[in-house]
C-alpha cells in the first residue's frame, strides 16, 4: 500500500462518502488512489475556495467533520478564504492539499507554498506529512482535532512523493486518539457551576443571550428546554439563529446593530445575561465595555479562549453546552420571571421600526418574510453576506429548519457552494441559497458544478445593482460619494439559467411575489429567481 491508498483507507475509515475539490499533478496519487474507491464519491467544484465553503456546508448539516481536497500552489492558496472562514464560525473540517516532493520544500519551486506558515492563524492545527507510515496517525488525530472541543478545521498537507512512497509497517487505523496537551473540557466546574446555580436563583430578570455554538454544540433543544423549564426568555447572535422558532414565546429576536431594537433593549433591561456559545463581538454588542457594568454576566463556551475576549463575565464557566445545560435542567432553580416577561412583551409590542424602504421593486423584508414562511417546516435558508444577510437575519421565519450564513468573517460569495455542500449531505431536503447580485457573481461559476452533478439548488437573487452595504456606508460616512460599488445591469440572468439548464424566475414588485415564490419553490429543477430591489433601500 502506498501513501495515497492509505489516505482513502483513512477516509473510508471516518465514513466519509463525499470529498469537494479539484485534483492537480501534486494531489494526483490521492485521486488515482480514489478513483479505485468504491465509497468515495468525488464532487469536482470551479475554484478551490468554493470546495471550503461546500464542505463547510456539508458539515454543518451532517455534524461531522466534512473534507476537501486541492493541489498545491495556487490550488491550496485559493482554499485560504474558506479555511478561514470555516476557523471564523468554528466549522468541522480536514482540508487535504497536495505538496511538492519533500527534498524540494523550501526551494519556491513550481507551485510550492508554505501551507502551514499561510494558514497559521486561522486553521486548529495543521500537519506537514513526511513519512507515509504517520498517514494513519495523522488523519486519526485531524478528524479528532477538527471535531471536539471548539471546533474547526485542520490541515493535512501532503507531499506528492509521501503519497506515492510505499508504507513500511502494516496499515492500521487507530481506535483511540491520545495527543498530550489536547485535552477538551466538556464538563463545567462544580464550582463555577454553583455560582451559576445561585446567580440565576437570584436574579430577577435573567436573559439567555445563544450564539452559533449553542447550534454546533447540539445544544438548540436542552437551551429550550431549559428556558421553558423556568420560563427564563432567549435572544440570539446571527449565528445562533434557530436555536429556538422565531414565533416561540420566550424567543425575543437577535440582538446587535442589525438586529431587533427590542432584542438590544431586552439586553440592556436585564439584570443577568447568560451568554451561552457566542463570543459577542462588536456587531452584537458595540460597546461591551458599557454592558459589563450594568449587567452581571455568565458566559458559557466550550474554548476558554473567548471568555471574557470581548465581554467581561461575573462567572466564566468552561464546558459543553448540551452537557451544562442538561445539569441545569435537573439544578435546583426557583425563580419567578412572570413580571420580567410582560416588561419584555410590553417593550416588544411598544417598538417602532424606523427603517425605511422604498414603494418601488420589492419589499426585503416581505420578500424574505414571505419566502421563508412557503419554504419546507424543515428547509435549509442559506444567506449570503451584505444587506441580503441584514434583511436574511432580521426576517427570517424560524419553523424546524436552518438558518445558515457565515457571521464571523463575513465572506461574500460563501451561500451558493455552502448550499451545495448542503444539499449533497441531504439530498431530499428543500435548500435555497439568498445572495445578492454581488454574492453571486462571486460564486456564479458553481453552476457547472450544480449542473454536471445535477444538483436540484434553488438561488435567489436580490438584485439592486449594487454592493449595497458598502454603497450605503458610502452614503453615511463618505457624503455619497459611491466609488466602486455599482454593478451596472448584469449579467443577463435568463440567459445565465439557460446556459446551465436552470429554470428561471422573476419578481419586479410585491404583488408578483406570491404566484412567483410559489413557482419557483415547487420546480424541481435548479433555479434562479431574481428579485428586483431599490438601490437605495436602508438596512437601518
Amino acid at each position: 500500500m502506498n501513501g495515497a491508498e492509505a489516505m482513502v483507507k483513512c477516509l473510508e475509515a471516518e465514513g466519509i462518502t463525499q470529498i469537494f475539490g479539484i485534483p492537480g499533478v501534486a494531489i494526483a496519487p490521492f485521486y488515482e488512489a480514489m478513483y479505485n474507491s468504491k465509497n468515495l464519491q468525488h464532487i469536482l467544484v470551479r475554484q478551490e475556495q468554493a470546495a471550503g465553503h461546500a464542505a463547510s456546508g456539508y458539515a454543518r448539516i451532517s455534524k461531522k467533520p466534512a473534507v476537501c481536497v486541492t493541489s498545491s500552489g495556487p490550488g491550496a492558496t485559493n482554499l485560504i478564504t474558506a479555511l478561514a472562514t470555516a476557523y471564523a464560525d468554528s466549522i468541522p473540517m480536514v482540508a487535504i492539499t497536495g505538496q511538492v516532493n519533500s527534498n524540494l520544500l523550501g526551494r519556491d519551486v513550481f507551485q510550492e507554498a508554505d501551507m502551514r506558515g499561510a494558514t497559521e492563524s486561522f486553521v486548529k492545527y495543521s500537519y506537514l506529512v513526511k513519512n507515509a507510515d504517520d498517514l494513519p496517525r495523522v488523519f486519526k488525530e485531524a478528524f479528532y482535532i477538527a471535531s471536539t472541543g471548539r471546533q474547526g478545521p485542520v490541515l493535512i498537507d501532503i507531499p506528492c512523493d509521501v503519497q506515492m512512497a510505499q508504507l513500511k509497517k502494516e496499515f492500521k487505523y487507530p481506535e483511540e486518539v491520545n495527543i498530550r496537551g489536547y485535552k477538551p473540557s466538556t464538563k463545567g466546574n462544580g464550582q463555577q457551576m454553583a455560582k451559576v446555580i445561585a446567580a440565576i436563583n437570584k436574579a430577577k430578570k435573567p436573559l439567555i443571550c445563544a450564539g452559533g455554538g449553542v447550534i454546533l454544540g447540539d445544544g438548540e433543544k436542552v437551551v429550550t428546554e431549559f428556558c421553558e423549564k423556568f420560563n427564563i426568555p432567549l435572544v440570539t447572535t446571527m449565528m445562533g439563529i434557530g436555536v429556538m422558532p422565531k414565533k416561540h414565546p420566550l424567543y425575543f429576536g437577535m440582538l446587535g446593530n442589525n438586529g431587533k431594537p427590542y432584542a438590544n433593549r431586552a439586553v440592556a433591561n436585564s439584570d443577568l445575561l447568560i451568554v451561552a456559545g457566542a463570543r459577542i463581538a462588536d456587531r452584537a454588542v458595540p460597546k461591551p465595555e458599557n454592558l459589563e457594568k450594568q449587567v452581571n454576566v455568565i458566559h458559557i463556551d466550550i474554548d476558554s479562549a473567548e471568555i471574557g475576549k470581548n465581554l467581561g463575565p461575573t462567572i466564566p464557566l468552561v464546558g459543553d453546552i448540551k452537557n451544562i445545560f442538561n445539569s441545569l435542567l435537573e439544578a435546583d432553580i426557583k425563580i419567578d420571571t412572570k413580571e420580567w416577561i410582560g416588561t419584555l412583551e410590553e417593550i416588544k409590542t411598544s417598538t417602532v421600526d424606523h427603517r425605511v424602504f422604498s414603494n418601488r421593486l420589492v419589499n426585503p423584508m416581505i420578500l424574505v418574510q414571505t419566502l421563508s414562511e412557503k419554504m419546507d417546516d424543515n428547509a435549509v435558508y442559506v444567506a449570503d453576506v451584505g444587506q441580503n444577510q441584514l434583511w436574511s437575519a432580521d426576517n427570517y421565519v424560524m419553523k424546524s429548519g436552518r438558518f445558515m450564513t457565515t457571521g464571523g468573517m463575513g465572506t461574500m460569495g460563501y451561500s451558493i457552494p455552502a448550499a451545495i455542500g448542503v444539499k449533497v449531505c441531504e439530498p431530499d431536503r428543500q435548500v435555497v441559497a439568498v445572495c445578492g447580485d454581488g454574492d453571486f457573481q462571486m460564486s456564479m461559476f458553481e453552476l457547472g458544478t450544480m449542473a454536471v452533478n445535477r444538483i436540484p439548488l434553488k438561488i435567489l437573487i436580490m438584485r439592486n445593482q449594487y454592493l449595497g452595504l458598502v454603497r450605503e456606508h458610502q452614503e453615511k460616512t463618505y457624503e455619497g460619494h459611491y466609488s466602486g460599488v455599482q454593478l451596472h445591469n448584469y449579467p443577463h440572468y435568463d440567459h445565465l439559467a439557460a446556459a446551465y439548464d436552470m429554470d428561471y424566475f422573476h419578481a419586479q414588485e410585491n404583488e408578483e411575489l406570491d404566484a412567483e415564490l410559489d413557482r419557483f419553490l415547487k420546480c424541481k429543477n435548479a433555479a434562479i429567481m431574481v428579485c428586483e430591489i431599490d438601490s437605495f433601500n436602508k438596512v437601518k
